[in-house]
């Protein structure tokens, strides 16, 4: 299988070996970027995902990400500052839909390196267990996460990013907020949509 940032899989690994049938040669630089021939295996077009995102539920996957002292302990966590749909400039966490025959962590390191680029070398989760899980709904007030594209199931994990962060995409910077100052606060109550609330419940697991 394609190795993703720095996860080198072991020989134990669960999926190590996994053939993937079409998708053995396909990279996160070809979901980025796109192949070259068209769209890549699995990947929707803007008229399909439309649809689809008014007739089921999608899976998605929320990032934290976060820098840890020699300790382990969260020191600094990260937001991301990007252009909305309106053209306004908002900030938010890394997320990102689960692809079709995609794994988590595969889905987990494409997402960052599409926000936060291929040198970000993030700390993959070895629990696929996430801390919480975020239900977005179309229809405001239902819960705290609010997502007026689709009704979304989002597997959020916290992962601590020791690389150098060079974003992309639709990522305009990379903020970086003591975990324990008050600027944290502030960032958080910018984050709309619910994203503070899932900072808040990350901070609480993780015993910040």
């Amino acid at each position: 299988m394609p190795v993703l940032n720095d996860e080198v899989p072991d020989e134990g690994d669960y999926d190590a070996n996994r053939r993937r049938g079409e998708f053995d040669h396909i990279t996160p630089e070809d979901f980025i970027r796109g192949s070259g021939h068209g769209n890549p295996p699995g990947w929707l077009d803007a008229g399909e995902i439309n649809r689809i995102r008014r007739e089921t539920p999608m899976p998605y996957v929320v990032v934290v990400p976060v820098r840890v002292d020699d300790f382990g302990r969260i020191s600094k966590v990260g937001s991301l500052l990007c252009v909305s749909e309106d053209g306004s400039v908002e900030r938010t966490l890394i997320a990102g839909r689960v692809l079709y025959h995609e794994s988590l962590r595969e889905a987990i390191a494409r997402n960052i390196s599409k926000d936060l680029g291929d040198i970000a070398l993030p700390t993959l989760p070895q629990s696929l267990q996430p801390f919480t899980v975020a239900e977005f709904f179309p229809t405001p007030g239902i819960s705290p996460f609010y997502d007026p594209r689709q009704h979304a199931i989002a597997l959020c994990y916290v992962v601590p990013i020791p690389g150098d962060c060079k974003p992309q995409d639709e990522t305009l910077d990379v903020e970086w907020c003591d975990a324990q100052g008050d600027q944290l606060k502030e960032c958080i109550d910018q984050m709309a949509n619910g994203y503070g609330e899932i900072v808040r419940r990350a901070l609480a697991w993780a015993g910040a």
